[in-house]
């Protein structure tokens, strides 16, 4: 299994495809640092949102990099499962590297302030929140990737349509008026409980929700995979 991952990571680098996502990752965070600085919590939780298109697409293009041929061939050596379970750690894992980007960008651009009233939260806890934020996020990213990947949907066309249409969905079902929030991973409700400041109570709902929203999703993709069989 960690042989796959790394074989999967080294070749997602050295085909160069590992560039598209982290560029588009820098640009669109510039940009949003760049209308002005703001508070760590409210900052970081804006940024995990904008993120998680980009860590989607990167996992989706890291799966995809594996020919299909040479993936039946790990297949048969080392077992389906494990064959899964390297794609998506090494998917984690390639999304795991964009996160001290994430964290560390704003502080270039001026994006990220200090506590300047009596009630903004502290500095340190502003970025404890803010890696709170883009970890969550991850899991279900990698989840909407792996489904959107060509194993899973067999098709660019059908690929690219559960990428958008996923990303989307996950938007929409998150605003603050949905009548069904539960059924997308709470993105968009980490944005507003970091910008708000999370309690002990609502850190272990969100979290729990979108660990139990991406194993859902995961286990569609096994399933995906073993009917392509």
């Amino acid at each position: 299994m960690t042989a796959l991952a790394r074989m999967r990571l080294v070749g997602f680098v050295r085909t160069a495809r590992a560039l598209p996502p982290l560029i588009a990752g820098l640009v669109a965070l510039t940009v949003l640092y760049g209308g002005g600085a703001a508070q760590a919590t409210e900052a970081y939780g804006v940024s995990a949102v904008v993120l998680f298109p980009v860590l989607a697409w990167q996992t989706k293009l890291l799966l995809d990099t594996e020919p299909d041929t040479q993936r039946r061939l790990a297949v048969v050596a080392a077992g389906r499962r494990a064959e899964l379970a390297g794609g998506v750690i090494a998917a984690g894992l390639a999304g795991l590297a964009l996160v001290p980007v994430a964290l560390l960008l704003p502080w270039l651009v001026g994006g990220v302030t200090g506590p300047e009233r009596p009630g903004d939260l502290p500095l340190a806890l502003g970025l404890t929140v803010g890696l709170w934020a883009h970890l969550l996020v991850l899991p279900a990213a990698v989840a909407l990737g792996a489904l959107a990947s060509r194993a899973a949907t067999s098709s660019p066309l059908y690929g690219l349509a559960a990428l958008v249409g996923g990303v989307v969905g996950v938007y929409v079902l998150g605003l603050k008026d949905s009548v069904l929030p539960w059924i997308a991973p709470p993105v968009l409700a980490t944005a507003r409980a970091s910008t708000a400041g999370p309690d002990g109570w609502s850190v272990a709902l969100l979290t729990g929700h979108a660990l139990l929203w991406s194993a859902v999703a995961l286990a569609g993709y096994a399933w995906l995979r073993r009917r392509r069989r």
